[in-house]
């Protein structure tokens, strides 16, 4: 039939149009990150005592309290580019990152199941969550609504970015002594509620290393939980490893991690790493989700239309993957493992409650001196630590409620600085109970 100019049409058919609700205007405020403004208290400190040395316990942003990206390799990645030219490029990235990322970053093997058709680039771990969460919905439940389970005290942008696309986030349960680590009868528990909302578990997310508590989960206890969540109906799992480079152990085996799943799961799982955390490259803007060929098929339709990652980011991943990446992280990991051994000592000597497991790091139990000075959470502790004693923590009130007594401890920092700060955290703290 033909439809006359003068008349309006719709881009989609009828049936596929998007039905009419008023959940926008109903959701909650979302608030930017104040991760980005925690350290300008400092400046308070400084204005009242010029000259003193202050220190930033803060952030995991290798780029900027350690060497960040090795400079031969951001020369390398101009020369990709000189030679890659300024045109398009597809959405997941070019044909030779993909190729890159299996070969020479993971070494994946044909057992895996996995290739290059199995890698999506995207501009960053926040782009890719965010397109991870949309494929979650979409190829899960089809439906808005459904949840996202986290850790009882996850990273910040774990609760928004899936709200902001229709998606609502669950804190599992979990018992502080244990770092609020998943457990089996928790999920099961978890999915159970979401029944009785009148809602399903579109996706799971599973940190190893955490953020923002440092916890460590072995690879058994990473694949019982994936595993009970997929029996259970959770229709996808998520593992972010950003961090797992940064440890004094080895980084973790995909190659030997994806056997544990039969092909039906391995559908359902996908895997989150990039350059942000362990080399040092948080403005690089560089992150590869590993999925199944459905879901990054998916994914790359949709970031055509939106986001696609810039070929410069690519090519530092490359020049990264192809010196061979734990050489190339090595500025960033050596320090960090330093530091965490020095500050491990630091807080068993006095008397810290804490989670530190690898990664950046440690969570301490700060309910003592909040209780001295009255306050129900650790959010004034932030800032009156920063104004009055020139040392930057997260509160972990940001986190959640449950981490309200505690507070983000980052130890990507050279061992010097590393003991100052806690030194001046503790000072801080003690002058609570005068």
């Amino acid at each position: 039939m033909t439809i006359p100019n003068d008349i309006p049409v719709y881009a989609v058919p009828q049936e596929n149009l998007v039905p009419v609700g008023d959940y926008l205007s109903r959701l909650a405020p979302i608030p930017p990150s104040r991760m980005f403004l925690i350290n300008k208290s400092l400046k308070v400190y400084q204005e009242k005592n010029p000259g003193a040395q202050v220190f930033d316990a803060s952030q995991g942003d290798g780029g900027a309290s350690l060497p960040g990206v090795p400079h031969p390799i951001l020369e390398r990645a101009a020369q990709l580019q000189f030679e890659h030219g300024t045109a398009y490029d597809m959405p997941f990235g070019t044909d030779a990152y993909r190729k890159v990322v299996v070969e020479k970053y993971w070494h994946l093997d044909a057992a895996s199941g996995l290739g290059p058709a199995n890698v999506l680039g995207t501009a960053g771990g926040r782009d890719a969550l965010v397109k991870v969460y949309q494929a979650m919905l979409a190829l899960g439940h089809g439906r808005e609504g459904d949840a996202i389970v986290v850790s009882r005290v996850p990273w910040i942008s774990y609760n928004w970015g899936p709200y902001g696309i229709g998606a609502n986030v669950l804190w599992a349960p979990g018992d502080p002594a244990a770092g609020w680590a998943y457990t089996e009868d928790g999920l099961r528990a978890t999915i159970e509620f979401t029944k009785r909302s009148g809602r399903k578990v579109a996706g799971l997310v599973i940190t190893n290393p955490d953020n923002p508590t440092g916890l460590t989960t072995t690879v058994e206890r990473q694949v019982s939980i994936a595993k009970t969540a997929l029996e259970a109906g959770v229709a996808f799992v998520l593992f972010d490893w950003m961090y797992h480079y940064v440890t004094d152990e080895q980084p973790m085996d995909l190659n030997n991690f994806i056997r544990q799943f039969t092909t039906e799961e391995r559908k359902r799982v996908m895997f989150l790493d990039g350059l942000t955390k362990s080399l040092g490259a948080s403005n690089i803007r560089n992150c590869h989700l590993i999925a199944s060929e459905e879901v990054v098929q998916f994914i790359t339709a949709r970031a055509s239309h939106t986001v696609m990652p810039s070929f410069y980011s690519l090519a530092v991943a490359m020049a990264a993957y192809e010196m061979g990446y734990a050489e190339a992280c090595r500025p960033i990991i050596e320090p960090t493992n330093a530091s965490r051994v020095v500050l491990k000592k630091y807080l068993v000597d006095n008397g810290f409650t804490h989670i530190m497991g690898k990664g950046y790091y440690a969570f301490l139990d700060v309910g003592k001196w909040l209780d001295a000075r009255g306050w129900p959470d650790s959010e004034p502790l932030g800032q009156y630590l920063a104004e009055e004693h020139g040392v930057a923590i997260v509160p972990g009130a940001f986190f959640s409620p449950f981490g309200g007594r505690w507070v983000r401890f980052s130890y990507a920092t050279p061992t010097g600085r590393t003991l100052g700060a806690a030194q001046r955290l503790l000072e801080g703290l003690n002058a609570l109970l005068k």
